[in-house]
């Protein structure tokens, strides 16, 4: 069975910018060195018997440190990734701005081998990336869900 993890992107649209989205840079050591394909969706796993929607506002809730904003979501889709996860990914279009970014923690040896065991935050930081600079600051497994908020917007606007 594939692991199943559930995420929400959240974009605005303004005279400034024809789309923007809400994306995290991942934390810990492999990542503090990195900015191209190291920010994803803020998501998290979940199990069988919870709800996708529910289980994506309780990992914005923890990755971001605040609640997600109150806002229509929609359903984007099932976006298999390189590991075989697959993250159902719920949208919506608001105006999120937290006054910081405060995430929950991991503990992971490093260095490695050390037998030092330190606690990283899961996200590091987030912030609004119009959707061509978010194209290569996201993991490329996350490209398609770009892709699908573009088609839903298309057929919007038709």
């Amino acid at each position: 069975m594939s692991v199943r993890s559930a995420g929400l992107l959240l974009y605005r649209r303004s005279a400034e910018s024809p789309l923007e989205v809400w994306i995290a840079h991942m934390g810990g050591p492999f990542w503090a060195r990195k900015d191209s394909a190291a920010w994803s969706i803020p998501k998290g796993e979940y199990s069988a018997d919870e709800d996708a929607l529910s289980a994506a506002i309780r990992e914005f809730t923890e990755e971001i440190g605040t609640p997600p904003p109150a806002a229509a979501y929609f359903p984007l889709g099932s976006f298999r990734q390189a590991s075989g996860k697959i993250i159902t990914v719920f949208a919506a279009e608001t105006d999120f701005q937290p006054g910081r970014i405060v995430s929950n923690t991991f503990p992971l040896e490093w260095p490695r081998g050390s037998g030092v065991v330190r606690n990283f935050p899961e996200i590091d930081d987030a912030a609004w990336f119009s959707e061509p600079e978010a194209r290569t600051k996201l993991v490329r497994g996350q490209l398609p869900v770009l892709d699908a908020l573009q088609e839903h917007l298309l057929g919007d606007a038709g």
